[in-house]
């Protein structure tokens, strides 16, 4: 039998009363969350859903979304899960290129999903909380095979139309053993996360990996800093999982809580995007747990490389590859480089997707033989421990000079008064590319451009040094709260920004 609902089969077998989901003042055992999974698919069967159907889910992160997505694994149909707050016209879209045969969206707030729907002319289901029917007669679950699909997940589109990568069974059964093996993750742990459950992260490298070892899932909705330290303490947590953002307002929330709160909490897992150093320093240094970085992309379920809990932690390294996963870094000729030098991180392994969605070129694009092309510019050390430098795409050609934004914004995470900033790119006539810092200081503090100048210089060569800054309230983030660059107008920086004069000390 595969099918990754099978987990929750075999929990509930084995320990039907074990706390296994929780949102909020409601709980679920294994039992209960056995029979709302089978409640779903039997509403998913009654609408006509069958194996092979692709199943389109704009639903928030929620208990209902749980339900729903094994519902839908669960018939041998494929769940499409998208951004609840998607705009109709990347709704229909969504729904016409995935073929879907039904649409799912929360009561009350899907006026885009109706919309969409009715345009594409594919029948919904409006979800709402405590309405499934729970079936104590547990439905019969598909075997699909480790190839068959399960998910496809719609990546940013920053190139063009999304494409939809193709995530199989196997695909997100590898990935909850081999995250559950690096973290050592058993079914006495409880993780809480507040990440949207559409989303890779939420998704796979967090509920895939609790359900595979049959530990307990504490959800949060909205996230804030306070009410998810709040959820940690209350629910005794043993592990958290967030993106740089989230451990950013953790940290600087308002609360009375204390590392003593904390004691039972011992994963602290982010992902997303780039961990700035010092917030996880100054988390440890408040709250008694360091927060560990990962790495992974939809296109890999999330997973390629994880921290070590036994191992010193290194500054700057999204740690080794995971058990069953290989890495390489290529140059430009997709030739292996030497340990230490710059180039494409490529990953091998279960957790590489099958392919785009009928997109054979782009598929091929990514692909070197067994080989997945991240896009994503890294180095490895002697020990095999990752270093992601940049993406490929945000690197900075400041008069044939690299410059690799990560690298400036880990000492701009080090300023007292910047909460939080981005570096760009910025077109020049005379040098190619310009250096530009976006920043949004902690509130109450003003930032002068001059001396901030001044104070990186101090701390980096002079040509990594920006020489545009532009001060905004807050940085655009999308919905798991990591910053889009691409939504940063550069013409505006560039109108807008200051240059100090005050010249930068050389290094």
């Amino acid at each position: 039998m595969t099918n990754v609902v099978a987990n929750i089969w075999k929990h509930a077998d084995q320990r039907p009363d074990a706390i296994a989901l929780r949102e909020g003042d409601r709980s679920w055992t294994w039992e209960e969350l056995r029979a709302q999974v089978s409640g779903a698919a039997a509403v998913l069967r009654d609408r006509g859903v069958a194996a092979g159907d692709r199943v389109l889910m704009a639903v928030p992160t929620s208990a209902e979304f749980v339900f729903v997505y094994h519902g839908v694994l669960a018939l041998g149909a494929t769940a499409v899960t998208v951004n609840p707050v998607s705009a109709p016209r990347e709704l229909e879209y969504f729904l016409a290129d995935a073929e879907c045969s039904l649409a799912i969206g929360w009561d009350g707030a899907a006026e885009a999903l109706v919309e969409a729907s009715d345009a594409a002319g594919v029948p919904r289901w409006p979800l709402a909380p405590d309405t499934i029917a729970p079936e104590r007669v547990p439905s019969d679950i598909a075997d699909v095979g480790g190839n068959g699909i399960a998910v496809l997940l719609y990546t940013s589109g920053t190139t063009g139309k999304p494409k939809g990568a193709v995530l199989t069974h196997e695909n997100l059964l590898s990935c909850g053993r081999m995250l559950s093996e690096a973290l050592d993750t058993t079914f006495d742990d409880r993780m809480g996360t507040a990440l949207p459950l559409f989303h890779v992260f939420g998704q796979a490298s967090v509920m895939a990996a609790v359900f595979t070892v049959g530990a307990s899932l504490s959800l949060l909705r909205p996230f804030s800093g306070r009410a998810m330290l709040e959820m940690a303490a209350e629910h005794r947590l043993t592990g958290l999982a967030g993106v740089p953002t989230m451990w950013n307002e953790m940290l600087h929330a308002e609360t009375e809580l204390t590392a003593e709160d904390f004691t039972d909490l011992r994963l602290a897992c982010s992902g997303g995007a780039a961990l700035p150093v010092e917030v996880s320093k100054a988390f440890h240094r408040r709250f008694g747990a360091w927060v560990l970085d990962g790495y992974g992309l939809s296109e890999t379920t999330g997973a390629a490389t994880f921290s070590s809990l036994d191992m010193p932690r290194k500054e700057g390294s999204v740690g080794r590859a995971l058990p069953g996963c290989r890495l390489a870094i290529l140059d430009e000729s997709r030739e292996p480089l030497p340990v230490g030098e710059v180039g494409e991180v490529a990953i091998q392994g279960p957790v590489v997707m099958r392919e785009y969605w009928n997109r054979p070129d782009a598929t091929a694009t990514v692909r070197h033989g067994s080989w997945f092309l991240t896009g994503d510019l890294g180095r490895m050390d002697s020990d095999g421990d990752l270093f992601i430098v940049d993406r490929k795409k945000d690197l900075v050609i400041r008069g044939g000079y690299n410059v690799y934004p990560r690298e400036v914004e880990e000492v701009l995470y080090g300023h007292p008064d910047i909460l939080e900033a981005a570096v760009i790119g910025i077109p020049d006539e005379r040098l190619g590319e310009e250096i530009g810092a976006v920043i949004a200081p902690h509130e109450g503090r003003a930032i002068d451009a001059a001396d901030l100048r001044e104070w990186l210089g101090q701390r980096l060569s002079a040509y990594k040094v920006p020489r545009i800054y532009q001060v905004v309230d807050a940085l655009p983030k999308g919905t798991t709260g990591k910053i889009l660059k691409r939504e940063i107008d550069r013409d505006d920086v560039l109108a807008t920004g200051t240059r100090p004069s005050r010249t930068a000390p050389a290094r």
